[in-house]
């Protein structure tokens, strides 16, 4: 005969079972119906045709669409708070940049835990930064400039996207390791900010690669050095700082998918795995050319470890610089 005690206990073992099979369920049929794409930047930027592209071709291969929801501001910050407080089923994920996961959380107070909110598909793809100046510039290598940087300290000047963007905090690790003072001119975004290198209102700027490639084939400006670790095939005669002497330089603007932490592993598996087919793609792949994005996709497994080593390296490059963003 079961006691009471008994059948409470075989009844709630029974009933946890039957929760795991229909979660088991739901993950193997996933996705049941659309799948929201935040992207934390406006529409049009590098980013945002970035994850467009990514999402059409995911709603084709799983068979569900793939909205793209924006929710900018903040560095990004916005977006990545309305993806923390998001149900961690699978049916929210978010397009990232390095600069919001690894470099605003040592810059601004976040309303969410930055290592504890999110749960991590991987990367996807990277976007080389160049270091350009004007085609009038009598500087014509990377050594050129460091020694007239040391010659005049403060005389030469670089234009700044924006304080705590990636091409800053790439700018300012260039400067640190060179050991040279320049004097910063500021601008309101990327654009602005090439075009008054090329318009001889600054001498230098650091380019996400999406940004300076016209510009690069037109002639406009000259690129002295790509922030890679190994050439980069959009720009193979472009020599690398390690190749320059600064074998510790290496900024990358790494595109990664999040989702909410708690997402089951399954689906994040199952996700990158799509990504990852969706990028060799042949129109996929010829677009993301055209866009001078790399596709490198990363399992999910490896997202805690890349996450922790690219917080710890901006952190102590924000906190040496004293870096603020007024």
């Amino acid at each position: 005969m079961i006691g009471r005690r008994s059948f409470g206990v075989t009844t709630l073992g029974l009933a946890a079972g039957l929760t795991a099979i229909r979660g088991a369920a739901a993950q193997e049929s996933w996705p049941t119906r659309p799948v929201t794409v935040v992207v934390p930047w406006g529409p049009g930027g590098s980013t945002d045709t970035f994850a467009r592209l990514l999402a059409a071709r995911l709603a084709t291969d799983l068979g569900k669409p793939f909205p793209i929801d924006n929710r900018f501001g903040a560095n990004g910050t916005i977006g990545f708070a309305s993806v923390a407080r998001a149900r961690p089923d699978g049916y929210t994920v978010m397009v990232a940049t390095v600069s919001t996961y690894a470099m605003a959380p040592h810059l601004l107070q976040l309303p969410y835990d930055n290592a504890t909110a999110f749960s991590g598909v991987g990367q996807l793809a990277q976007m080389p930064m160049f270091m350009v100046v004007p085609k009038s510039s009598p500087i014509r290598t990377l050594a050129d400039y460091v020694a007239q940087a040391k010659r005049y300290p403060g005389r030469e000047t670089y234009a700044n996207s924006g304080a705590g963007s990636s091409t800053h905090l790439a700018t300012e690790l260039f400067l640190q390791q060179a050991g040279i003072q320049v004097t910063e001119v500021g601008y309101r975004g990327g654009g602005p900010a090439t075009q008054a290198v090329i318009n001889g209102e600054a001498g230098m700027v650091f380019v996400v690669s999406s940004g300076v490639m016209p510009f690069l084939q037109s002639g406009d400006l000259r690129a002295l050095a790509v922030t890679t670790r190994e050439r980069t095939p959009l720009a193979p005669d472009v020599p690398t700082f390690a190749e320059l002497g600064f074998p510790d330089y290496e900024v990358v603007e790494d595109l990664a998918m999040l989702a909410p932490a708690g997402t089951p592993t399954p689906i994040l598996e199952r996700l990158n795995a799509a990504c990852a087919a969706a990028m060799q793609a042949p129109e996929v792949a010829e677009r993301l050319t055209a866009l001078a994005v790399t596709p490198k996709v990363c399992p999910a497994s490896e997202w805690p470890s890349y996450l922790v080593a690219e917080n710890t390296k901006w952190r102590d490059l924000i906190r040496s610089r004293e870096i603020r963003i007024q």
